[in-house]
């Protein structure tokens, strides 16, 4: 029996006493305690090491006391795991070598055995909920199909990933197994995290910002909606779209339990695209978190007023910045905690 369901109970739209709270990329760059770690291992090492993997999910729960973990590995573990090979280059990011631009090689992508290539994930989350001793649900995540394409085409970052779309208007045939294979791999591998022990999924669509409404229903939105349906029944699911929000209102019409929202997106517009009832998370603008303290419990506390207390859970707009004092981190979770007292 967990000791503290409130993020849980947001889901399942409950009246709260207040809103629960925690922050994407919480176990992170920003606390040096993970820095320690890092600074001993390379980034697929700590993701692959069940105990590394662990320590870094429970880290912010012992320091910074949010209401739920999310696990900590990495949204390209999934296509790793379908036989695309990923590097991760400091002050580069994500680097795919070979990156598909072919239907040749869309062929040639496997959906594996999940068990085989990602069971070390499921090792992780096992540990991690001993270790979390029932004091707060845990968080699986994984990317959305069109995020992960954007990287196995592109082949590294982009601003404003020109290739992979492209690819989708050239070659839509190809594009379309290749993002029928990553939905396919995703939901195989979010049932079996949810097996594992997992709480709630939350799916991120990092680049869905990139594409036209039109596109985006079409290479984005359309698999989204395939695992949100496949996971619905057996667990809570949370779909977050940054620079999305020209999607919410059909977004709000599926079976997903909360919808995330960036900082650019006002609560009142939220709250009007997805027609008021859906459970929303966000959205502080993470550079906020280096405002003086006072500013950023004044700003939470407006924020919370401003989507209500209800049907809503506190969280940034996008991930933790690395640079941001871990008092402050402190400060945005306090401030929640103190609403309404």
């Amino acid at each position: 029996m967990l000791k503290n369901d409130l993020f849980l109970r947001a889901l399942n739209n409950e009246t709260l006493e207040r809103p629960p709270v925690w922050m994407m990329r919480q176990a992170g760059r920003y606390l040096p305690e993970f820095r320690a770690l890092r600074d001993k291992y390379d980034f697929f090492t700590r993701c692959e090491t069940p105990e590394l993997a662990a320590e870094i999910t429970v880290q912010p729960i012992r320091i910074v006391k949010p209401d739920a973990a999310i696990l900590f590995s990495d949204i390209l573990v999934v296509p790793r795991a379908m036989g695309i090979h990923v590097e991760l280059k400091d002050n580069l990011g994500p680097i795919i070598p070979n990156p598909i631009r072919t239907m040749e090689q869309v062929n040639q992508v496997i959906v594996p055995d999940v068990h085989e290539t990602l069971g070390y994930v499921f090792d992780a989350i096992k540990l991690t909920k001993e270790m979390l001793n029932d004091e707060v649900p845990l968080i699986g995540f994984a990317g959305s199909p069109w995020t992960i394409f954007c990287y196995c085409v592109e082949g590294k970052g982009s601003k404003s990933f020109d290739t992979a779309k492209g690819f989708c208007f050239s070659n839509p045939v190809a594009a379309h197994t290749l993002l029928q294979k990553i939905t396919d791999t995703t939901i195989l591998y979010l049932k079996e995290k949810v097996k594992a022990g997992c709480n709630a999924i939350q799916i991120f669509d990092s680049w869905g910002g990139m594409l036209s409404p039109v596109d985006y229903q079409e290479f984005s939105w359309n698999y989204i909606n395939k695992i949100v349906e496949a996971l619905a029944d057996i667990t809570p699911v949370i779909v977050f779209g940054k620079g999305c929000w020209f999607a919410l209102g059909e977004m709000a019409q599926s079976k997903a339990a909360a919808l995330g929202v960036d900082w650019t997106c006002s609560a009142r517009n939220a709250r009007y695209l997805t027609g008021g009832k859906i459970t929303l998370q966000g959205n502080f603008d993470p550079s906020r978190l280096l405002s003086p303290i006072p500013t950023i419990k004044k700003m939470v506390h407006q924020m919370i007023d401003e989507f209500g207390k209800d049907n809503y859970i506190v969280n940034l707009g996008h991930g933790i910045l690395p640079n941001i004092p871990v008092d402050h981190a402190k400060a945005f979770v306090e401030a929640v905690k103190e609403y309404n007292k």
